[in-house]
Formats: C-alpha cells, structure tokens, sequence
C-alpha cells in the first residue's frame, strides 16, 4: 500500500460505516425506497466508473427495445441542466450528459431517454407522460430511494470489488456486502480466452449468495471507426497516423486492442467525463498537427465523440457492444422472466 493510501486509509474506514449505516436504514425500513408498478432494472456497480455500465445498458435495450416500450433514465453526470429532461431533438451532451446523449443518439426512435437525479421523480415523470413498459436505470445500484424489481451488479475483471477497498483509498462506494442486493452479478472486460475453471475460480471469490447468477462478458469492438461522412475498417488504420483522445475511467482495454491490431497511436488522455475546454482542443490541435501523415485522423470513443466532437470530420470513434462469453440465453431468459413476474 502506497503512503497516500495508507494516509487515506482511516478517511476510507470511516466512509464505509457511513455507508453501512445508511444500508442498514434502508434495509430495516426507517429510510423508506418507493416500489413502482412496473418493472425497473438497475445497473450499476460498488466501484466509481470504468466496468461498463453503458454497453451493459445497450444489450439490455437490444434485448427489449423490439417487444416493449423501454425507457432509460440516468441522473445525466455533469450536465448543465437540472431536473427531469427527457430527450429530444434539442438535446445535447451538455443538457442531458455524454452516456445518456450517446444512448439518445443511437435509439432515438426506439427508446425513451431521460435524466433526473431524482430517480423517484424521474421514474414518476416518465409514468405521467410516456406510460413505459420497463424502466432501465443507469448507474443507480446506490440509490435506495427506489426499490428497483431486478437489479445487475458489474465488476470489471482486472478490479474485482472483492480486491478493492472503499474510497478514497480505493474505489469502493460501499462496502462488499452491498453486492448482496443485486440478483445478477456480471464480471466484465473479461479476456476472451477466459476458462471455465477460471471462471468458476472467480465466482468462489466473490462469494455469491444463493439467489445470484454470476456471468461473464467481454468487449467486442466494432470491425469499422465511424466518422462523421464515412466509416473505415479497423485494419485499414494501420496505414494511419492516428491521435487517440480519451475522456473515459478506464484506457487500457482500448489501448490495449488497438496495439493487437498493430495499429500505432499516440495517445492523449483526459479524466472521466472531462467537459472540453477551447484550450484542451487546443492541446488537441497543437498535437494533431504535429502528425506528419496524408493519412491521419483522430481516434476517440463514443461516448467523447458524442459529447466533443459530433461536428469535426476527422474524428471517428470506434464503437463497443458487451458480448457473454457463455450462457447468453441464460441471461436472456432471466431477464424476461423477471419483467413477466413483475407485469403480473
């Protein structure tokens, strides 16, 4: 453990009380959560950021979009806005937040996309005005106040909750035995060479109760980079020059993939969700053209171009669905087996 870890470490001792305590409320029913009357399916995590909350979000509006009215709604992280905001044509990373904004973009007709901090009201909010089927919300595993019908705990498989420790020394956001709400446990960023046995291993790790189902995902990348006229194989950037420019939690799967794809880059990085500033794209230019290449662009992830660079031509983004590595019909059924039950 590091000197500043062990500096932070009683800061960390204490949050993690706090914590229990307030679980400890909401579990013996001093602190009230409200119960709606249709289904709402939680994803979340224990830890802050990077396991994967918003590929997790698109499987789940892939897998229901087609057979039920899905609304997501997410407290909309950063935004400049306040309140309820449901998406519209008018809506901006600015307005509603870079996730909820890529998940706009990208099923604007399919689904219904809000932001509330308030989870109670903007589940109450998308009842009033768009009568759902089902409510997905979005990084909310923390949030008692509602108490959601099926919820999906993720921990990323290079930082398992159960190796971790409780902010600030680490990134727990509250103790491991918070993970006993949630009915579906998923270990993503898995490798996809990742055993049975190994499996198995990591399931005994983290201990799961008997009403959990454990699964494992990885990251698939898309085989294009798309930009703003056009798309280009992921092999043919080879032949590039390319500045990979990221605002995400967690760089190394992406970086990682593109170095086993042989493709060169030089990468600048930006802390999670970072608003750009006129002089980041500055830093930004100052880099790019320091590329001497005919054949260069710059390489960002949805979620940066969405909320940064929607209008520039030579910017594409390389998108990223969430793929099991078994037992995706499992999944499947569990999931449609809990909304059935609580429709009826």
């Amino acid at each position: 453990m590091s000197l500043l870890r062990k500096i932070l470490y009683p800061f960390s001792l204490l949050y993690g009380e706090v914590t229990a305590a307030r679980n400890k409320l909401y579990d013996k029913g001093v602190l009230k959560s409200t119960r709606f009357d249709i289904p709402v399916i939680v994803v979340g995590n224990l830890s802050v950021g990077g396991t994967g909350k918003s590929p997790q979000i698109e499987y789940l509006i892939r897998l229901l979009k087609d057979t039920h009215k899905v609304a997501v709604l997410s407290r909309g992280y950063k935004r400049t806005s306040k309140g309820f905001i449901a998406a519209d044509e008018n809506a901006s990373a600015e307005s509603i937040g870079d996730e909820p904004m890529q998940f706009y973009t990208k099923f604007r007709d399919q689904v219904i996309v809000a932001v509330d901090a308030d989870r109670v009201n903007g589940i109450t909010q998308l009842q009033e005005r768009f009568n759902p089927d089902i409510i997905l919300l979005d990084d909310a595993y923390q949030h008692r106040k509602v108490e959601p019908g099926f919820t999906i705990l993720l921990t990323p498989y290079d930082r398992l909750y159960v190796d971790d420790m409780m902010l600030p020394t680490g990134e727990l956001r509250e103790k491991v035995e918070g993970a006993d709400r949630a009915q579906v446990i998923i270990v993503t960023k898995c490798p996809e060479s990742l055993t049975e046995e190994a499996q198995f291993e990591i399931t005994k790790k983290l201990n799961v109760e008997l009403h959990q189902t454990v699964f494992f995902t990885k990251i698939a990348y898309s085989n294009d980079v798309i930009g703003k006229k056009d798309q280009i194989p992921v092999n043919d950037l080879r032949h590039y020059e390319i500045l990979l420019v990221t605002g995400i939690a967690k760089t190394r799967p992406l970086t990682d993939f593109l170095s086993e794809q042989k493709i060169d880059f030089e990468h600048l990085a930006f802390k999670d969700h970072h608003n750009f500033t006129e002089k980041d794209f500055s830093k930004i230019e100052t880099q790019f053209s320091e590329l001497k290449s005919d054949q260069r662009l710059i390489l960002t992830t949805e979620k940066d171009y969405v909320r940064a660079f929607t209008a520039r031509e030579d910017v594409y983004y390389l998108p990223i669905k969430t793929e099991f590595l078994e037992h995706r019909s499992d999944f499947d059924t569990l999931i449609k087996k809990s909304i059935i039950k609580e429709l009826h």
